[in-house]
């Protein structure tokens, strides 16, 4: 099944020659379980974009402000996240194999086979009802693949339900991103008519009324943001094909309304479990299989360590990147919901882990940090101090030889499970769109709507701070002001969206989209080095990485291996 989905969908994007194996269309989709296989195929690809090792050396988090990369030394030539990105030097052509054409073969390969499946699904031997629900998340899944496209490169070539072969003429004109835009919507519309509000049981994990629904909030959200609702990055022609030419403020509306949507199945709620620990329900959400929390997920074999083999200190056998900088650790509050810069926070820089947002842990290690120990029973701490401690030298976790930047990334890995140990696995699938983000997209959107927030707004950012453990406080207010204005408010939701979702591939395109990265992206990073001298510990910031960023890189290029095939795909702006 796998060598005939390769085959026919060739790499180089649509504009590829298709060859077939033994295993032709006609064999394939005479056999209902081939064919179902084949939708299964479809679907394994659909978390690439945020995969944690995407570009070998971390994913997007560590081609952002949100972490460092995995290993610093590897070149431009083969490391497109350090090379490229985080250098400011991105182009079409970069002497990589990993230049940013990912995005483009892996979205139109799976457009094409999505197409092969709808135009045989007529005569496949499988009930009518089959047939409908297959249709449907099909269309879903082409939706889903047409929207990182556009997330990465702007308008792209709708080839709607046509399969093109080698010999014909293959139309590669750019639409625009209004026309993009609608088509989403359109398809997972249409999709949502077919599918139950949320699959349960052995259907768990494919497309829902909940998916398409909560894609249109994404897409909507996206389109309302700055950087396309009247874009700036170029006119004419290619401007209306990178955003909307012009600014209109009812786009926000129209967000609001696709979250409010996905809210009114209440098939969908946040995990909460705050008798264990504060926040609990945050940290615990992550290793469980099903959850009425993810709306899409990547389903995963279970008995997997897939970020556990990634993100653990080299003590517990991980590779350890990406490394969290100490921005992203700076923007936890503390666990009263003020932020650490206000003075009446109670922040402490002498100890500055302590009573912070209990999300801070469940997604950062740190020095001391317990974590369970490799091959064996129980949890220890790892040491990511230098000099020593109760007479214990600094080890291989140490800032400087384990970490680059004194963390390690802690975001959705099982508490219980060890990388590489056959007797510490986890059966966690990995989220793709879960209900946090629908709030925020919600609070976000309405925020925009009005003036001022509205009692609706506040109350999606207290349910994420209560479900996160931070203390409701003597108002209620989870520390929030009263009476914020509306640009007070978007901070708070932008900061929120930040640590909530940390490492789950938004803040790449958050910071893009708010038109921020110029500042985000262009600033020297740091992380911090923890001394230890017998009882004595000291906290000291230092250098890591200057990031550098350039307008050019509000969106990627079209890779220039398909520019060269055709005049008519024309490249993005200042490229």
């Amino acid at each position: 099944m796998l060598l005939f989905f390769m085959a026919s969908c060739k790499k180089g994007g649509f504009l590829a020659p298709t060859t077939t194996t033994n295993l032709t269309q006609s064999s394939v989709f005479a056999d209902s379980a081939n064919t179902v296989a084949f939708l299964a195929n479809i679907y394994t690809n659909i978390g690439f974009s945020t995969n944690a090792t995407r570009f070998g050396n971390g994913g997007l988090d560590a081609a952002s402000d949100e972490a460092e990369v995995g290993n610093a030394s590897l070149s431009v030539a083969t490391d497109w996240a350090t090379g490229t990105i985080n250098a400011g030097i991105v182009s079409p052509d970069n002497p990589s194999a990993l230049t940013g054409a990912d995005a483009f073969n892996t979205g139109y390969n799976n457009i094409r086979a999505v197409n092969q499946l709808l135009k045989n699904l007529p005569n496949v031997p499988v009930k009518p009802y089959t047939k409908t629900q297959m249709k449907a998340e099909a269309r879903f899944l082409r939706a889903w693949y047409y929207f990182v496209l556009v997330e990465h490169y702007g308008g792209v070539p709708l080839i709607g339900d046509t399969l093109y072969t080698y010999t014909d003429h293959i139309p590669v004109v750019r639409s625009t991103f209004s026309n993009c835009v609608n088509y989403i919507v359109s398809e997972c519309n249409a999709a949502a008519q077919s599918l139950p509000d949320a699959q349960t049981g052995l259907n768990y994990g494919r497309a829902s009324r909940g998916s398409c629904l909560a894609l249109i909030s994404r897409v909507l959200l996206y389109a309302a943001s700055p950087l396309y609702n009247g874009t700036q990055l170029a006119s004419g022609p290619l401007g209306a094909i990178v955003g909307y030419p012009t600014v209109d403020q009812s786009r926000w509306k129209l967000a609001e309304d696709a979250a409010a949507a996905v809210i009114a199945l209440g098939s969908y709620s946040l995990n909460t479990d705050n008798t264990t620990a504060p926040g609990y329900g945050f940290q615990s959400l992550f290793p469980l299989r099903p959850n009425n929390e993810y709306i899409l997920q990547l389903m995963r074999p279970g008995g997997n360590w897939d970020l556990e083999g990634v993100w653990d200190p080299p003590s517990r056998s991980g590779s350890g990147g990406a490394y969290p900088y100490q921005e992203l650790v700076d923007a936890f509050p503390m666990s009263n919901g003020i932020a650490i810069t206000d003075p009446t926070s109670n922040y402490d820089p002498a100890n500055p882990y302590a009573n912070r947002d209990p999300r801070l842990n469940y997604t950062v290690n740190h020095d001391q940090s317990v974590l369970p120990i490799r091959l064996g029973t129980g949890f220890s701490p790892i040491n990511v101090y230098l000099g020593t401690f109760n007479g214990v030298p600094a080890g291989s976790d140490a800032v400087y030889r384990g970490t680059p930047t004194g963390y390690y990334t802690n975001k959705m890995l099982d508490p219980n499970a060890v990388s590489t140990d056959g007797t510490h696995a986890t059966n966690r699938c990995l989220p793709i769109i879960r209900y946090a983000e629908i709030l925020l997209n919600y609070a976000e959107a309405a925020n925009e709507t009005l003036t001022a927030p509205s009692p609706d707004v506040y109350t999606a950012i207290i349910d994420l701070r209560s479900r996160a453990g931070i203390s409701a406080g003597a108002d209620g207010m989870y520390g929030l002001k009263t009476g914020m204005s509306q640009a007070e408010m978007r901070l708070v939701i932008q900061n929120e969206r930040r640590i909530e979702l940390a490492f789950e591939g938004h803040r790449f395109w958050d910071v893009r989209r708010w038109m921020i990265a110029d500042v985000a992206e262009n600033q020297e990073m740091t992380g911090m080095e923890v001394d230890r001298n017998g009882t004595a510990v000291s906290y000291k910031r230092f250098n890591v990485r200057k990031h550098n960023f350039r307008k050019a890189m509000y969106l990627w290029p079209i890779p220039q291996g398909e520019v060269a095939k055709s005049s008519q795909l024309v490249q993005n702006p200042e490229y």
